[in-house]
C-alpha cells in the first residue's frame, strides 16, 4: 500500500453526468439506437476508476472504449458483462478489480452500482462512450475518474482490453450424457482440443491476459464444468503452456462452484440463487500470462466439450498497442435466454448462436450409442 503515500506531479478529474443547472437530474438519456460519449479525454493520462448506475439493459447497451483515437475500440462489452454480472442479472459482489451493489440481488434488470478499478493508461488520448442498442431510450448516471499526467506514460504501461464471446448454445457432441460418467470421459488433447474449447480470447501481439468472467445457463441442469483450462502462449504447441484441471479448478475453487466472492475469483453469479444463470470469474492479478506474439485463452466445456448450455465470457487483457476487441452478437442474439412460468427454457432458435460444432469423431460415436443403451436398460428396470 505504499504507493497511497507517493505524491505526484498529476492534474485529478472527473467526466460525470452532473446536472449543470444545478438540479438534482443528475443523469443522461440515450436514445434508442444512438451513443454518447462520458468522456472524450486529450492528452496522456490514467483512467483511475468507473462507477455507473442504471436500471436496465444490462446486455443492450455496450460499453465502448477507445485509446489514443485507435480506428477501433479496445473494450466493447455489454455493461453487465464488463462489470462481472451476465445474463442481464443484477448481484452484489466485490472483486479487486470490480464492484457491484444493489437492493436486488439475483434479480434481472433492477437498479445496481457497478464500479471499476481497473488502471486504465493512455497516451495520446481515450474515449469513453455507451452504445444503446435497446429499442427504448436509456437512462444512465456515471463517473469517469482520470489523471492527466505532466509528462509520458512509462513505455512498459499497456493498454487495457476487454471483449465479449459468446456461444448460445454451446456446440458440443453430446448433451444428453452427464458429466463425470465414462461416457463423457473421452480422449480431448492436441489439435482437436486446440480446434473444439470454447475460446474466450484470442489475438495477437504482445501482453499478459489479466483473466475472465464466465457465464453459463445450465440448460442441462446437472454439473456444467470439468473441462480444462488450455492456455496457448505464442503459437500452438502440445501440451499448451498452461493446461488446467477442470472449470472450478481454474476458476480457483473446487467440488463445485460455491456462492461467494472473493478479491480475485469466485461466483457473483451462483445458479443455485437464480434456476440455472452463473458468473464466475479469476482475475490473474500475481500470475499474469505474459505473451510476446499471440495468446488463445480457451476451457472446454464438459469434458472433451460434450455438453450445449449456453456460454459467454469477458476476457481481460494489457497488450503493447490498441488492439481491435471482437465485435459482440447483435443485441437479440445476446440476450439471455429465459423460463416461462413452468420453468422450461425458451429457446428461440432465430436468436441463438453457435459459431462452432464439435465434429463427431469415432469416440463420440460409439460413447453416444453406449449412453443410449445403458439408459435404454435403466429404464427398463423400472
Amino acid at each position: 500500500m505504499l504507493h497511497l503515500a507517493k505524491l505526484r506531479n498529476r492534474r485529478t478529474l472527473r467526466s460525470s453526468s452532473w446536472n449543470p443547472d444545478g438540479r438534482n437530474q443528475d443523469f443522461w438519456w440515450i436514445e434508442k439506437g444512438q451513443s454518447r460519449v462520458l468522456a472524450d479525454i486529450k492528452g496522456a493520462g490514467l483512467i483511475t476508476h468507473l462507477w455507473l448506475t442504471q436500471g436496465q439493459h444490462y446486455r443492450e447497451v455496450l460499453l465502448k472504449i477507445t485509446w489514443d483515437g485507435a480506428k477501433h475500440p479496445s473494450v466493447l462489452c455489454p455493461l453487465g458483462d464488463f462489470f462481472g454480472l451476465g445474463h442481464g442479472i443484477v448481484n452484489s459482489y466485490q472483486s479487486e478489480l470490480f464492484t457491484a451493489s444493489t437492493r436486488h440481488n439475483n434479480k434481472f434488470n433492477q437498479g445496481c452500482a457497478l464500479n471499476c478499478y481497473a488502471p486504465m493508461p493512455f497516451r495520446e488520448g481515450a474515449k469513453i462512450e455507451l452504445v444503446n442498442e435497446s429499442n427504448e431510450a436509456h437512462r444512465q448516471y456515471f463517473y469517469v475518474d482520470y489523471e492527466l499526467f505532466d509528462d509520458e506514460p512509462a513505455p512498459d504501461l499497456g493498454y487495457f482490453h476487454a471483449e465479449f464471446r459468446r456461444a448460445n448454445p454451446f456446440g458440443g457432441w453430446g448433451h444428453e450424457i452427464r458429466v463425470n460418467t465414462p461416457e463423457a470421459n473421452i480422449v480431448c488433447k492436441e489439435k482437436e482440443a486446440w480446434r473444439n474449447n470454447y475460446v474466450i480470447l484470442e489475438t495477437k501481439g504482445r501482453g499478459h491476459y489479466l483473466g475472465c468472467n464466465l457465464s453459463v445457463t445450465n440448460f442441462q441442469g446437472t454439473w456444467w464444468g470439468e473441462g480444462d483450462d488450455m492456455i496457448w502462449v505464442d503459437g500452438y504447441k502440445w501440451p499448451p503452456d498452461l493446461h488446467g484441471t477442470g472449470s472450478e479448478d481454474y476458476l480457483n475453487q473446487a467440488w463445485g462452484m460455491q456462492p461467494n466472492a472473493f478479491l480475485r475469483n469466485g461466483s457473483s453469479i451462483h445458479e443455485a440463487n437464480t434456476n440455472g444463470y452463473q458468473t464466475s470469474y479469476v482475475h490473474h492479478l500475481e500470475n499474469p500470462v505474459r505473451f510476446n506474439r499471440e495468446v488463445k485463452v480457451t476451457i472446454e466445456h464438459g469434458h472433451g466439450n460434450h455438453l450445449c448450455n449456453e456460454m459467454s465470457s469477458v476476457a481481460y487483457w494489457y497488450a503493447a498497442e490498441p488492439a481491435r476487441a471482437v465485435a459482440p452478437p447483435p443485441v437479440a442474439k445476446r440476450m439471455p435466454v429465459l423460463r416461462d412460468s413452468l420453468g422450461t427454457w425458451l429457446y428461440e432458435k432465430k436468436n441463438q448462436t453457435t459459431p462452432f460444432k464439435v465434429p463427431l469423431n469415432a469416440e463420440m460415436r460409439r460413447m453416444k450409442a453406449q449412453w443410449k443403451r445403458n439408459q435404454a436398460r435403466q429404464k427398463k428396470k423400472k
